[in-house]
């Protein structure tokens, strides 16, 4: 018996990235996993070849993030893990950032974290583990990136509230921040070389992450290993929040 073997999961933005990784690092330890994103041609992709279960889902809207909670608990028939891995993001300065990109940040980010939560609950009993992916911008700044950081900081502050209200379930909620990992979110950031340096300047352990370094600790707050652990916002970023955050406006190397 492998230790998820039984349990049922469903990770949103699950088609690529860390969502892909965290879903895999579960479906490696037995449990029954379905990936949920906007995109069905990507998730088919992400699920070839494995055992994955796919889920075509707009976290920002109620009804898609309902049917995708569901069709992950006809699994089990429940709901145990639910991993909420559903992000996008923009560069931009604050003055110059349109409404219309503040909201939608938002929507993706927060509200799909909330609806996420609020469906997976009623189909998860005693034992169950939601965990969020956050990021070092909901810690600390990140010039021209407001939109993003406000989203993770305030996935931080869901993450808190909904770890003290559904703990009487025995319920479990944690968040993950990750650093600097490169993903298709991050390809921009990875292409300009001195911010890169920057960011390296402040990890201690001075190397970017890997997806599997995110999903290795999602897989332990998702699990019974961590069945003491709830409420908790953990780096996994090298070092980096020891420090400060980046320099997005770092030059290039002379």
């Amino acid at each position: 018996m492998k230790p998820l073997s039984g349990l049922s999961a469903l990770v949103t933005g699950g088609g690529s990235g860390i969502g892909l990784a965290c879903a895999l690092a579960l479906a490696g330890d037995g449990c029954a996993v379905t990936i949920a994103g906007r995109s069905g041609e990507r998730l088919g992709a992400a699920a070839s070849g494995t055992a994955l279960r796919t889920a075509v889902c707009d976290v920002t809207l109620e009804e898609d993030v309902e049917a995708a909670v569901a069709i992950a608990a006809e699994a089990t028939g429940r709901l145990d893990i639910a991993v909420l891995a559903a992000g996008t993001g923009t560069a931009g300065a604050i003055a110059d950032t349109p409404l219309a990109v503040w909201r939608e940040v938002l929507a993706t980010n927060l509200d799909g974290a909330f609806l996420a939560i609020k469906h997976a609950v009623p189909r998860m009993t005693e034992g169950g583990s939601i965990v969020a992916i956050s990021s070092i911008a909901g810690s600390h700044t990140h010039r021209l990136m407001a939109p993003y950081a406000v989203s993770k900081s305030a996935v931080d502050a869901l993450v808190r509230n909904a770890a003290d209200e559904l703990g009487a379930q025995g319920i479990r909620v944690n968040a993950v921040r990750p650093g600097l990992v490169p993903t298709d979110l991050t390809a921009p950031i990875l292409d300009a070389e001195g911010i890169v340096n920057d960011y390296l300047a402040q990890m201690p352990l001075g190397r970017l992450g890997t997806v599997e370094d995110v999903a290795a600790a999602v897989r332990y707050l998702a699990g019974p290993e961590s069945a003491w652990v709830t409420g908790q916002c953990i780096g996994v970023d090298g070092g980096h929040s020891l420090r400060r955050g980046p320099d997005l406006t770092a030059p290039p190397p002379a």
